[in-house]
C-alpha cells in the first residue's frame, strides 16, 4: 500500500524558500515529486498539508499540487491494479512523465548519456548509430531515387565519422541534438513502420545481414518497453505484442581456423615493428589465450602479468580473469620487453599514445586499432593461403574449433569466461561435427 501526501521540504534554496513537493512512501521507502515551485515556510499549512491563503499565489499552487496528487494516484492505482510491483522510482520516475509528451529520439538519448557517462562507450556509439539510422528513414523521401537516397546516406555518414574521428564534435553533443528531436513518437512506431523500417535497411542502409537489422529492432522495442514502463505510452499501442512484430534471433555459422592454418600464420615472416607484424602477434597472442577478446588484450599493461599468470579484467562484463602464460605466449612478449619503460605501460604498441587518464581516449583508439588490425588479417589470410575471412573475433573461433569436444565443456566455460554452461555447450556446438557426419556416411553408405 502506497501513501501520497504533498510536503514542503526542509531544504531552503539560497532565496531561503522552501520547495513543494509530492511525497510517494511505498514500503516504507519514500519519494519525492518537485513541483519547481518554492514559498516562504510561514506560507505553509502543515496540518492540511496546502498553501496558506496568506500566499499571493495560493489558489493556483494549491490546484498545482492536487494536479500532481492526482497523477501520482493514477500512477499507484494502476500500480496496484496490475500487480506490477513498481518501486518507488519507478513511481517516481512514471509520474514525472505523465502529461509529457516524450518523444522516441529524447527517451533513446537519456539512456545512451547514462551509458555513456557510466563509460560503456562501445554500447552508447552503437546505440547512437542506430538512432542516425531511424532517423534517416523517419527524414527519408519516399520520392527521391534510391540510388541518390544511398549515396547522400554515405555522405552524411562519411561527414559525422569524420568529425566524431578530429573530435570536431563530441558525443554528448550528438546525444543533446537527439534529445530535441520531436520527429518520431512511441504511437508512431506501429506494425507498418516497423516493416518498413526493415525494407529501409535492407535497400537504403545496404543491410545485408538479417542480425543487423535484427539488433536495431531489439533496441527500438527494448526502448518500448521502457516507454511503457515509465508511462510515456499506454501498452496498447506495443508493436511487438502477440502476433504482432515478432524479432526472431538467428545465430549464423562459427568457423574457426584449424592447426595447419594456426601454423601458416605462426611461421609468417613479416618485418619486425611494422603495423601487420604486430597484428599477427596480438592475434596469436589472443588465441594462445583461448580467444581473448582483441580489445582486451589490446589494453594489455606489463603488470597484468605475475608469477608467470596473465591477470585482467575483461572489459565487456568486468569478470575478473587469470590464466597461465602459455610457452608461445611469452614468445611473444619477450619480443616487446625492449620496449617496457614501467609496468603501467601497454605491451603492445596500439595505444602507446592514449591518454590513460580518458576512457573514451582509450575506447577510440582501441576501436581504431581493432579495425587496422581487421584489414591487416585479411591480407594475413591471403599470405597464409586462408579462404576463411579472417577477422579479430576469429581467434576465438579457432581455439574452439581445435578444441572440439577433447575439453569438458566445464573447462571449456572457465576458458571462454562463460557465466552459463549452456552458453558454452551452444557455442562448442559450432565446432562438432562428427556425429552428423559418421550418421550421414552411415546412411548413404548402406
Amino acid at each position: 500500500m502506497s501513501t501520497i501526501t504533498a510536503v514542503l521540504r526542509k531544504k531552503p534554496n539560497k532565496q531561503g524558500l522552501y520547495p513543494i513537493c509530492v511525497r510517494i512512501i511505498k514500503n516504507r521507502k519514500p519519494t519525492f515529486i518537485y513541483t519547481k515551485q518554492y514559498i516562504d515556510f510561514k506560507h505553509w499549512d502543515e496540518q492540511n498539508r496546502r498553501v496558506k491563503k496568506s500566499h499571493p499565489n495560493s489558489t493556483r499552487l494549491n490546484n498545482l499540487i492536487s494536479k500532481k496528487i492526482s497523477e501520482a494516484n493514477e500512477v499507484v492505482l494502476d500500480d496496484e491494479t496490475q500487480n506490477s510491483n513498481l518501486s518507488t522510482q519507478q513511481i517516481h520516475t512514471k509520474v514525472k512523465r505523465k502529461g509529457k509528451n516524450v518523444s522516441f529520439f529524447k527517451l533513446a538519448s537519456e539512456r545512451i548519456k547514462k551509458k555513456y557517462l557510466k563509460g560503456t562507450f562501445s554500447v552508447a556509439k552503437a546505440e547512437l548509430s542506430i538512432l542516425h539510422n531511424i532517423q534517416e528513414y523517419v527524414n527519408h523521401k519516399p520520392s527521391e531515387p534510391i540510388l541518390k537516397a544511398r549515396e547522400n546516406i554515405k555522405l552524411r555518414r562519411k561527414e559525422r565519422i569524420s568529425k566524431g574521428r578530429k573530435y570536431e564534435h563530441h558525443t554528448m553533443d550528438l546525444i543533446k541534438k537527439f534529445s530535441k528531436d520531436n520527429s518520431l513518437f512511441f504511437e508512431d512506431i506501429t506494425t507498418p513502420f516497423l516493416e518498413g523500417f526493415k525494407t529501409f535497411c535492407i535497400s537504403h542502409l545496404e543491410q545485408k545481414k538479417t542480425r543487423t537489422v535484427t539488433n536495431q529492432l531489439i533496441l527500438i522495442r527494448t526502448l518500448y518497453n521502457q516507454a511503457i514502463k515509465e508511462g510515456v505510452v499506454h501498452e496498447k499501442h506495443y508493436p511487438f505484442a502477440g502476433e504482432k512484430e515478432k524479432i526472431n534471433i538467428q545465430s549464423g555459422n562459427k568457423i574457426g581456423l584449424n592447426v595447419k592454418q594456426i601454423k601458416s600464420i605462426e611461421d609468417l615472416e613479416l618485418e619486425s615493428n611494422t603495423s601487420i607484424w604486430h597484428t599477427k602477434n596480438v592475434y596469436l597472442f589472443s588465441y594462445y589465450f583461448a580467444g581473448v577478446r582483441i580489445s582486451d588484450v589490446v589494453e594489455l599493461k606489463w603488470m597484468n602479468f605475475i608469477d608467470g599468470r596473465l591477470y585482467y579484467e575483461m572489459n565487456k562484463n568486468e569478470k575478473p580473469v587469470s590464466l597461465k602464460i602459455p610457452e608461445k605466449a611469452n614468445i611473444i612478449l619477450n619480443l616487446y620487453k625492449q620496449d617496457k619503460q614501467s609496468e603501467t605501460d601497454y605491451v603492445f604498441p596500439f595505444l602507446k599514445k592514449a591518454n590513460q587518464n580518458n576512457k573514451e581516449d582509450i575506447f577510440v583508439k582501441t576501436r581504431n586499432a581493432t579495425s587496422l588490425m581487421n584489414k591487416h588479417l585479411k591480407r594475413i589470410a591471403e599470405m597464409c593461403d586462408i579462404k576463411i575471412s579472417l577477422s579479430n573475433h576469429i581467434s576465438r573461433h579457432s581455439f574452439g574449433n581445435i578444441a572440439k569436444n577433447r575439453i569438458s565443456p566445464e573447462v571449456l566455460q572457465k576458458l571462454y569466461r562463460h557465466s552459463n554452461l549452456k552458453t558454452t555447450i551452444n557455442y562448442q556446438a559450432n565446432f562438432i561435427h562428427k556425429e552428423a557426419d559418421d550418421a550421414l556416411d552411415m546412411v548413404l553408405s548402406s
